[in-house]
């Protein structure tokens, strides 16, 4: 069981608690939001990768890694998380809980200190981000940016909402582009950095069995550092309903590949102007959401169609999404067999043991991901900052109160928007 406290430390500051004895560990996360831009994504991107390196009281790895073990192995990362249009930023700490430490120790009020001086007080050479750790970072970046092409299952996904969302923010990787990271100079970091602590909205969690009232002490001081803001929003999302006029939209790309990857993306429609998020989530796991849907059970097992069939949900976006692998050959066959299946959901074509099986695993996920301090946390986060918040009690009572009805009224507007498909060399393919 868990309980989960909030309150306004400052305008354009919020402190969300949830506390629970169920783990031995506590998490802590420090988030800045702000809206995902192509020109500011990869420097928002490598900022807290910088901001790691070292502080002015700790300025190197190896200092910080001292301190973390005098806190008896705590444990700081970097974060960037695209969330709809959003990119937060920022630190995830966890640390051992104070009844697993000595008697009168408590490790919360040092981590919070430390992340505050690592965001706040950064080891600056001539009022810049330090040139040495700027570069070594960028390079990083630039290379994990590079690697996404390795997994080409997630690489056509991304070049889906890449063509299918050109024009919005939603296309923009989280991690931004080569081309803008490769322009990135300890000039420009450190104007960006100002910027995102001047405006940005700040959340920060904390999940563990410590009582809120001590949070709030133990991370005011560092909070109140932050500059002066109004009360900041949290920036939105824009949501298109339906699909440009001449949809669906093709792209085909070619590459060294012995697998195809058909990949689709759909508008939601109507069903975004009042999301019903436990409704949604139920429609996705029954179309491609779980290895009891239609498009496992029927495009990848009965037909054996593709190697895999799946579908996501962006639900801030409104969007979801179809991933498969196909032979070549079959493209034409699969394509046909995945938007037939999403027809049979608008028809209400759905047994009453698919639509409890799509239930179960949605509530199955939910407890999966509550059994974790950082899918707790991950949770609450996802709740901040949706256009309807929730609860996890709400996602339970409300994914098992939707109907078979209420999903074939939330299918009836999804349109198909982008095909795209990955093909290899030797291949000509009409896509």
């Amino acid at each position: 069981m868990h309980t989960a406290y909030s309150s306004q430390i400052s305008p354009g500051v919020a402190l969300r608690c949830v506390k629970t004895d169920k783990f031995k560990t506590g998490c802590l996360t420090i988030n800045l939001i702000t809206g995902l831009n192509y020109e500011t994504a990869a420097l928002s991107a490598l900022l807290p990768r910088v901001l790691r390196r070292g502080s002015t009281s700790l300025p190197s790895m190896e200092r910080i890694a001292e301190a973390l073990d005098d806190l008896y192995g705590a444990r700081v990362e970097p974060i960037v998380r695209k969330k709809g249009e959003l990119q937060c930023i920022g630190f995830y700490a966890d640390f051992p809980d104070d009844r697993f430490i000595p008697v009168g120790d408590s490790v919360l009020p040092d981590v919070a200190a430390l992340i505050g001086d690592m965001l706040l007080s950064p080891d600056l050479s001539g009022g810049l981000l330090r040139t040495d750790y700027v570069e070594s970072e960028r390079k990083n970046l630039i290379d994990d940016i590079r690697a996404g092409i390795n997994d080409k299952r997630g690489y056509s996904v991304d070049r889906l909402l890449e063509e299918m969302c050109a024009g919005e923010a939603f296309g923009v990787s989280r991690l931004g582009s080569e081309t803008e990271a490769e322009k990135i100079t300890p000039e420009t970091l450190t104007a960006h950095y100002r910027h995102i602590l001047d405006t940005a909205r700040v959340e920060v969690f904390y999940c563990g069995p410590a009582e809120p009232e001590f949070v709030e002490t133990a991370l005011t001081p560092v909070l109140r550092r932050l500059p002066p803001r109004g009360d900041a929003p949290v920036p939105k999302t824009e949501v298109i309903l339906k699909p440009a006029p001449d949809s669906p939209r093709r792209f085909t790309e070619v590459l060294d590949v012995q697998q195809g990857k058909l990949t689709l993306g759909f508008r939601l429609g109507n069903a975004m102007e009042h999301p019903d998020y436990p409704a949604l989530m139920v429609l996705n796991a029954i179309y491609g959401g779980n290895v009891t849907s239609k498009l496992f059970l029927n495009v990848r097992e009965k037909l054996s169609l593709c190697y895999y069939a799946s579908s996501m949900l962006e639900k801030h976006k409104g969007i979801m999404i179809v991933a498969s692998g196909v032979e070549f050959s079959k493209f034409d066959e699969a394509l046909n067999e995945i938007l037939a299946q999403l027809q049979n959901v608008k028809d209400g074509d759905i047994s009453d043991w698919e639509l409890t099986s799509a239930k179960r695993a949605i509530t199955t996920a939910i407890k999966s991901a509550m059994d974790r301090p950082a899918g707790l946390e991950d949770l609450y986060f996802d709740s901040a900052i949706a256009a309807v918040a929730y609860s996890p009690d709400q996602l339970f009572a409300g994914v098992e109160a939707v109907t078979r009805d209420k999903i074939v009224e939330m299918a009836a507007g999804i349109e198909t928007d982008s095909i795209y498909f990955l093909t290899g060399k030797e291949v000509q393919h009409g896509a």
